[in-house]
């Protein structure tokens, strides 16, 4: 008799990492979120919320365990949602509500032979114009891959996995329990965003929207569904000075995923006055990411990026940016019915 391995199985094997429990059970529990298990410079209890958050799809920003302008308004608008006092604080009705998503907030895996020789793209130049020449925009290394899948900082992957310096398969690892339960994806969407989608931990299960608002003074995306409530929100940068967000109505012309991205330097104030026009390969590490949703106002999008950690203290040039793994949550949530709708 054929034995059928489980969806999890699959996936996390092509990504290069295994449950350390039996084929058949769900990946292990860590034993972790209680504070001797963590690094002294975690809060546990942030952390754990943090998790919570973003399964719910309520972005804190990268998961750090500290406290932060967005996990304070990853909070708010859980509480909103949720009917709650809108605090911004971690209280006692929020921590009961989140609590009903009892799965822990750690988990522990195993690295594979694999993960350690996936196609890495170690050296990438600075400058737009030289990125053009590489065949891929791929992840420096495993571990801007692992942070990137799990949603949190090469520097909290390392504080939870020291060992992770020197990776060799076989070495088991501390993540942040991001694995959904549902990754059935559209069968009509290509098998690279599916791949995609999966190595970002998105779940093949999202609301739908109706309607999104991006609000200038607060650098956050708010999703509605079609009765106007709030059902996911995340951070955002949101122009800048020169380049400000254009208040408004729009509409999603189109979407595009693992996009091509076409530099043109006339369209750049900041742009250095050697740069010509160039065509760069897709890939996590292009200046748009992973996604692009496409205004009918020219030019401007809504789109990924290579630095996560950068969401709401950079600046764009007019564009909307969130993480790659909220970029592609949000691209699974949207289509061209959904109205957009920038304000201050």
């Amino acid at each position: 008799m054929k034995r059928r391995v489980p969806w999890y199985c699959l996936i996390l094997a092509t990504a290069g990492l295994v449950s350390i429990q039996a084929v058949g059970q769900a990946p292990k529990p860590a034993e972790a979120t209680h504070a001797a298990s963590l690094p002294a410079n975690i809060d546990v209890a942030i952390f754990r919320a943090q998790v919570q958050l973003d399964r719910a799809g309520f972005g804190p920003g990268v998961i750090d365990g500290r406290k932060g302008r967005f996990f304070a308004a990853a909070l708010k608008g859980y509480q909103a949602a949720q009917g709650l006092p809108q605090s911004g604080e971690l209280d006692g009705g929020t921590r009961a509500a989140l609590d009903k998503d009892a799965a822990p907030a750690l988990m522990t895996m195993v690295l594979k032979d694999d993960a350690l020789t996936a196609d890495f793209t170690p050296d990438i130049p600075p400058k737009i114009v030289d990125q053009a020449a590489l065949p891929h925009l791929g992840y420096r290394d495993i571990v801007e891959r692992l942070a990137e899948r799990f949603h949190t900082t090469p520097q909290l992957l390392l504080a939870l996995n020291p060992a992770l310096r020197a990776p060799q398969a076989g070495m088991e690892l501390r993540l942040p329990s991001l694995i959904p339960a549902d990754r059935a994806y559209d069968v009509s969407l290509s098998p690279q965003w599916r791949d995609t989608l999966a190595t970002l931990n998105i779940g093949a299960r999202q609301p739908q929207a109706a309607k999104i608002v991006v609000d200038k003074s607060e650098s956050l995306l708010k999703v509605y569904d079609s009765q106007d409530r709030l059902v996911a929100q995340f951070p955002a940068t949101t122009g800048s000075a020169h380049d400000p967000l254009p208040i408004g109505k729009w509409s999603i012309h189109a979407i595009a995923f693992l996009p091509t991205y076409h530099y043109n330097p006339d369209l750049f104030w900041d742009a250095a006055e050697s740069d010509g026009k160039a065509v760069l390969p897709p890939g996590p590490n292009n200046p748009v990411g992973v996604v692009w949703i496409d205004l009918n106002k020219p030019h401007y999008g809504i789109h990924g990026t290579p630095e996560p950690a950068r969401i709401g203290r950079s600046q764009s040039h007019g564009c909307v940016r969130l993480s790659n793994w909220d970029a592609a949550r949000l691209a699974q949530m949207t289509s061209t019915a959904t109205q957009v709708v920038f304000q201050e």
